[in-house]
C-alpha cells in the first residue's frame, strides 16, 4: 500500500485543519491514515448541512456586495460586516483554503472556511456555519464534542494570523437548529438561528504541529483506550485470531 507521509521527502506535505483534529483526537487513527493510508470508515454525507452552508453564504454574499451588515449582525448588535476580498472563494474552497508553510515542520497547514467579517478596527473574524435539528436549539458551545468545533476556529484563526493578517480573537458560530416542533411539514424546514460568539486560543498549535512530525518519523502509536474505532479495530483482531483457532 502507498503510503501518504514519506519520512525523507523534502516537498512539503500538506495537513489539513480536519486532520490535525483527527491527531488530537486519536494518534494511532492519524498515523495509520496519513501514514499507511488506511483511513477511518467515511461518514454520511451531511447533505442538509451543505445546503444550508451554500444558501448562508449566498445571503451574507449579497450583503457583502453591498457593504451592509446582515439582519443577523444588526439583531446582535454585532460591530462587523461581511468582508470582502479577492480570496475568499479560494479560502472557502474545500481541498484549497488557506494555506501555510510551517517551516519547522515543512506543514503546508490548510484549512477551508465558510465567512470571514471584518469589524471596525479592521480586524477579520473568522465565522463558520453549524446545522443541526434537535428539540432545543443551540445557543452555546458547552458540549464535549464541542470542543473539535474550537479547534476548527483556532486553526482558522492561526492561519490567516500567519499570513499577516489582523484577526481579532472573537470569532462567531452561526448555528443553524431545525425546528422538529412544527405543527407540519409543508414542504419546507425551519430554522432557529442563533450567532454564538468564540474567544479562540491558537497557543496550542505550534506544539501540536510538532508533536506531529515527531509521531509521523516515529513508530505507530499505541491505541487510544476511549478511542471507538480503535476499540473496534482491537476486538475485530481478537475475533478474527479466535476463528483461526477454530480452523
Amino acid at each position: 500500500m502507498k503510503k501518504i507521509y514519506e519520512k525523507d521527502s523534502e516537498n512539503a506535505f500538506k495537513l489539513s485543519r480536519s486532520k490535525i483534529d483527527l491527531f488530537v483526537e486519536c494518534p494511532q487513527c492519524f498515523y495509520l491514515d496519513r501514514v499507511l493510508g488506511v483511513g477511518r470508515p467515511p461518514g454520511f454525507p451531511f447533505t442538509l448541512n451543505s445546503a444550508v452552508d451554500k444558501l448562508l453564504k449566498k445571503e451574507f454574499d449579497i450583503h457583502r456586495a453591498k457593504g451592509s451588515k446582515h439582519p443577523l449582525q444588526e439583531k446582535y448588535g454585532i460591530d462587523a460586516i461581511p468582508a470582502a476580498h479577492e480570496e475568499l472563494n479560494v479560502w472557502r474552497e474545500n481541498f484549497k483554503g488557506i494555506q501555510y508553510l510551517h517551516e519547522p515542520t515543512n506543514f503546508l497547514v490548510t484549512g477551508a472556511i465558510d465567512d470571514l467579517w471584518i469589524n471596525s478596527k479592521g480586524e477579520y473574524m473568522v465565522v463558520d456555519y453549524k446545522a443541526t435539528a434537535k428539540a432545543e436549539q443551540v445557543v452555546a458551545l458547552d458540549k464535549e464534542w464541542h470542543a473539535g468545533y474550537k479547534r476548527q476556529m483556532e486553526v482558522y484563526q492561526w492561519l490567516f494570523r500567519q499570513k499577516g493578517y489582523k484577526v481579532s480573537d472573537t470569532g462567531y458560530f452561526v448555528y443553524c437548529t431545525g425546528k422538529v416542533d412544527a405543527k407540519a411539514f409543508d414542504g419546507k424546514l425551519e430554522f432557529y438561528i442563533n450567532l454564538i460568539a468564540y474567544e479562540g486560543n491558537a497557543d496550542w498549535i505550534p506544539p501540536t504541529l510538532k508533536k506531529i512530525k515527531k509521531y509521523l518519523n516515529g513508530e505507530m502509536p499505541n491505541p487510544d483506550p476511549d478511542c471507538k474505532y480503535c476499540n473496534y479495530r482491537k476486538a475485530a483482531g481478537e475475533f478474527e485470531k479466535a476463528e483461526k483457532s477454530y480452523d
